[in-house]
């Protein structure tokens, strides 16, 4: 099976005036049909520069050489209105900030519609019935007032989803991810990537998830590739990562990791609020999408001894 993308040899170079600095050298991977490939790296080790030269968002000051076949064109080739047609209908990005990625000064429900007039032939109710349904398959309720609001009225987890939903309301054959969930709350990363699990699972779509946390990659990524200065230091399973990796770069992120989850993990001293009777199983309370419904909260009554308490 041919790969959605397909990049060799990349090299990009920041030329200034005295001076130049390769940021991304000799960089080669491919993205297949249905596969998320996780690219997983601290801040400056070239992951985001190499998506961001292989879409043509850097300016004339970076030199760009290689190859990054899309269904076969040569990315790198094209001219910036067709790379700028592809974006956003074809290859869609999630990028890390969502408060900065919409407009403050307009709706919520015109920037959608202006995306969609941009790629597609909707007529204007159209676009608003598009955009509700996208709301709602975000399970971001009261579409309607949604579509009203402004940026800052919103937090943001809800502009993510948001931003997930655009980005895959046309259907697009590779779905880029740079660091969805940097900017938002431990419980919203999670929601972020049972998002991206779903698009996964229910969609099948191509997926390059690029980001320096281990447990976010281990939950939606086929393979990795680890990055360092600019370089593929590792590539694999993120068991091969986790478990068999040689580079020491690779080594030093998985064992960072270890020692942070290590000191949570200390053991708590004294009696547990719960007694082992009342311990519930999580499938006893969550469905299969992991969430609560109605019906399923507990009383505290149900829970709790009687001389216990609690406060959530």
């Amino acid at each position: 099976m041919s790969a959605i993308l397909k990049v060799e040899n990349l090299n990009v170079t920041l030329t200034q005036r005295k001076s130049s600095k390769k940021l991304v050298e000799e960089v080669s991977f491919e993205v297949r049909p249905g596969e998320c490939l996780g690219i997983l790296g601290e801040s400056g080790s070239g992951k985001s520069m190499t998506v961001k030269s292989v879409l043509g968002l850097l300016d004339k000051n970076f030199q760009i050489s290689g190859r990054a076949i899309f269904d076969g064109q040569d990315l790198l080739r094209e001219s910036k209105e067709e790379l700028r047609r592809l974006r956003g209908s074809r290859i869609t990005m999630v990028l890390q900030n969502p408060m900065t990625c919409f407009d403050p000064l307009y709706r919520i429900g015109s920037q959608m519609a202006e995306t969609f007039a941009t790629h597609t032939t909707w007529s204007a109710q159209e676009i608003r019935s598009h955009s509700l349904e996208i709301l709602a398959q975000m399970r971001i309720r009261n579409g309607e007032e949604v579509l009203e609001k402004y940026p800052h009225q919103l937090s943001g987890g809800m502009l993510q989803r948001i931003m997930i939903g655009i980005a895959m309301a046309l259907e697009p054959e590779l779905l880029i991810a740079d660091e969805p969930t940097t900017a938002i709350d431990a419980i919203t990363q999670y929601e972020i990537l049972e998002e991206f699990v779903r698009i996964k699972k229910e969609k099948h779509t191509a997926m390059l998830f690029i980001t320096h946390d281990l447990g976010a990659i281990s939950k939606v990524a086929d393979r990795v590739l680890v990055m360092n200065s600019g370089h593929i230091v590792d590539s694999g399973t993120f068991e091969h990562i986790l478990m068999h990796a040689n580079d020491p770069y690779t080594r030093m992120l998985v064992e960072k990791r270890s020692a942070v989850m290590h000191r949570y993990r200390q053991v708590l001293h004294g009696d547990p609020i719960l007694s082992q009777n009342q311990t519930l199983n999580r499938s006893q309370v969550l469905n299969e999408k992991g969430l609560l419904n109605e019906k399923q909260f507990l009383d505290e009554s149900q829970i709790l001894n009687r001389k216990e308490n609690a406060a959530c």
